[in-house]
Formats: structure tokens, sequence, C-alpha cells
């Protein structure tokens, strides 16, 4: 006599209800570990970015009471600060590109990426046989402190180092654009002008630079303004925590370049606060590249937010527009549509614009 067969997908061929609520239990336990070691994980992958995003928002008050973990503006070679007198550079004399990132930046977004989006500092120093050295410094210090020790750092690399640097090029993204007008003004108004770099010169690349100040600054520092003219508890609160941010990112409300603009009483005021004009060093050509999320670069929207984080107005900047320059003033201006701010990084177009102008 044959046992009756047990039906498809009886009880029999399925565990208990208890195996199942044990087992999603031991999920549902296990969720908030994945969770930290997920967290874990990701901040190793990116641990690198951790001190220059707090140097960015913070960083002059990390300055100010001597923080080990404000950055110290140096060149930097396999992950590490290296001072000048160290720095390796072989052979004979080569053009020499030094790259400088933007806000809450660091070196390496010169330097990594993917077969997809390559960086042009290993692209450039293997196709264009130049030397490419990287800058970090503390994007939350005042842009004029930063100019005025990107001058010396230069300063210093052509004095200890005169027989490897042949030419000089500065590529700065961002605020890291500004830095370098602003050490272009401190190397040919500072007490020993003309500082030796500037004569070495060869080319500037400024790559989504807000050369006439940040709209997202100025409309954060217009929203602290009017918190304050409210002037009641909650309003002041609010705008007291937004005037914590770092006297970096204050300077990019108007771009501001040189110590006495925001060192003016005039500074905070919305109509017409102080700015010096800096306008190019004579003889040096300035490659403006300035990238547009717009298909089109004739619209107001494209004037105003350009690149998403820079308007294009404000990239190509008035001293940079101006159509009766300066003599020997040499400016290359560059629109490169449907960019974003970070894509200006890694775009190929933009990488074969730099390599033919070296």
């Amino acid at each position: 006599m044959t046992e009756p067969s047990t039906p498809a997908g009886d009880s029999a061929d399925r565990p208990s209800r208890w195996r199942r609520f044990s087992a999603a239990a031991r999920r549902a336990a296990s969720l908030p570990v994945q969770g930290l070691d997920y967290l874990y994980q990701a901040g190793q992958a990116y641990r690198h970015f951790t001190l220059p995003i707090l140097n960015g928002a913070i960083g002059d008050q990390l300055a100010a009471r001597q923080d080990p973990k404000a950055i110290q503006m140096s060149f930097r070679q396999l992950g590490a600060d290296v001072a000048v007198a160290d720095l390796h550079l072989p052979g004979p004399a080569l053009t020499t590109v030094v790259f400088l990132h933007g806000l809450m930046g660091d070196e390496m977004i010169w330097q990594t990426g993917t077969p997809d989006t390559p960086r042009y500092g290993p692209l450039l120093q293997r196709e264009a046989g130049v030397r490419c050295l990287y800058v970090r410094y503390n994007s939350g210090l005042h842009i004029s402190q930063n100019g005025q020790l990107l001058s010396h750092l230069l300063t210093d690399l052509l004095t200890t180092h005169p027989d490897a640097v042949e030419q000089l090029v500065l590529v700065g993204h961002s605020m890291g654009g500004l830095v370098i007008r602003s050490a272009g003004y401190y190397g040919t108004h500072g007490p020993t002008a003309p500082a030796p770099w500037v004569a070495r010169l060869r080319s500037v690349f400024l790559l989504g630079v807000p050369n006439d100040g940040s709209f997202l600054e100025q409309n954060s520092h217009l929203t602290s303004v009017m918190l304050r003219k409210i002037n009641v508890a909650p309003t002041r609160f609010l705008s007291k925590a937004m005037d914590q941010r770092s006297n970096g990112i204050k300077d990019l409300r108007h771009a501001w370049l040189v110590d006495q603009d925001w060192q003016s009483p005039h500074a905070d005021d919305v109509l017409m606060p102080p700015r010096t004009v800096v306008p190019p060093l004579p003889g040096v050509p300035y490659h403006v590249l300035v990238g547009s999320l717009l298909k089109t670069a004739s619209s107001a929207l494209h004037h105003y937010f350009g690149d998403g984080l820079v308007g294009a107005g404000s990239a190509v900047g008035r001293i940079f527009g101006d159509p009766a320059p300066p003599p020997d003033t040499q400016i290359h201006t560059r629109v490169f549509a449907q960019q974003s701010h970070a894509g200006l990084l890694s775009n190929p177009e933009v990488y074969a614009y730099i390599r033919k102008h070296l």
C-alpha cells in the first residue's frame, strides 16, 4: 500500500512560522550593524575628504586656536605634506603645472578618477610631458591669506629648485582660482615684489571660478542680515548660527582677494561693499573656463546659475569681460555647455583645451 504523496506547496515543505519569524528578527537585528558597517566603510573610502570639509567650514577657527586639524598650505605627494626642500623633482627642467582645489576640496580631485572620468594631473604628466604638483590649503581662511601663502610657497619652489622649473602654469578650480589671482596680486604688490615666480608664469587656467562672487554666499549673507533685522530670539539664533561659516566662505560673497576689503568697516554692507579690482597679470594668458547647465549661453538663467554653483556672469567676471582691458592683457574665455561645476574637473573637452593651451 503506497503512502499518499504530500501536495506541492504543503506546509511540510515550508519553514514553520516560528522559523520564518526568527529569520526575519535576525535580519532586522542585523540592520543597524550593517548600517554602521556601511557608514564605517564609506568613511574609510572617503576619509581624505573629511578634513578638507571641516577646514572649509570652520578652518579659520581651527587655525585661530592652533588646532592640529587645521590644514597648513603645502605641496602634496603620495597623500602627505611635503616640504619644498623635500620635493622629488628629478630630470631636466620641465614646465611645471601647479593645481589648486576649491572650497572643501583637496588635491585628490586632480588625480583620482575612473576610465570614463579621467583626471587632468596624471593625464597631462603622461601625455604632455609636464611636471604636475598639487597644493592643499585651508579653504576656511581668508582668500587673501591663502593668496599670500601661495605666493610664498611658489617663491620657495623657484628659490629651492631653480633648475627644475622651466615655466610655471597655475590651474585653479572654484575658490582655488581666486587664491591664484590673489597670489598674483601679492606677488606684484608685496614687500619683495615682484616675486621670482611671477617671471616664470606662463599661463593661468580658471575653472568655474566665481570671479565676481558667489550667488549662494550673497543669498546667505542677505538672509542673515534680514534675520538680524527682525531681531527676535529665534531669528537672532539662526543669524548667529549662519554667521559661524568660515571667513573663506564669506569672502566668496564678492570674491575678495586682498586684505583691505574684508578688513573694511563696510565689509558687511549689502549695497556697495568695498572691492579692490585685481586685474590679470600683464603678458600672462588667462584661460577662463565656464560651465553651464544649459545648452545655450545666451539666457539670464545661464548668466545667474551657470554651472549650478557659480554663475556664468560671475565666472566671466567684469575684469575679464572688460572690452577695454589694460595693455598687454591676454584673456581667453570658453563656455562648456551642459557642464556642472564638478564636471569641469573631469571633462574630456576641458582637458583637451588645457593641454592645447599649456
